[in-house]
């Protein structure tokens, strides 16, 4: 697999059947359960928030990483959290937060104003690259 890690999205017992590295807990999946418990050294717990209540929700459950977004406008949603808003709700928990939503070329340069350890991106890298 070339050292790339393996997650998969909301199911648990899958995870744990094929020795997957870590789930990914998605913004819909409200179910309070420590997703990280009893799980190998190394398990990591991906989880996706686009609001107070939904980063709370995720530190329940055990992420140890959220992608919140969507950090700009993007054509999925209307709504989008744009740099102050993505700080403020960056600052309501200890994860490590990842920006997602809208990234381009003209607003790259502004994730250096945030509060984010990364990006995740799907059109940017796909129309880059």
């Amino acid at each position: 697999m070339k050292s790339r890690k393996l997650y998969i999205s909301n199911n648990i017992k899958l995870a744990k059947k094929i020795k997957c590295d870590g789930i990914y807990i998605s913004a819909h999946n409200k179910i309070l359960y420590k997703y990280n418990q009893g799980q190998k050294k190394n398990f990591e717990v991906l989880g996706a928030a686009h609001s107070t209540n939904e980063i709370v929700t995720k530190q329940k459950q055990g992420v140890n990483y959220i992608f919140l977004s969507p950090i700009f406008k993007n054509q999925k949603s209307k709504k989008y959290l744009d740099i102050i808003k993505f700080n403020l709700l960056s600052l309501n928990t200890k994860s490590r937060i990842i920006a997602l939503g809208g990234i381009n070329n003209d607003n790259m340069k502004k994730l250096i104003m945030t509060n984010c350890i990364g990006l995740a991106a799907i059109n940017f890298f796909k129309n880059e690259y």
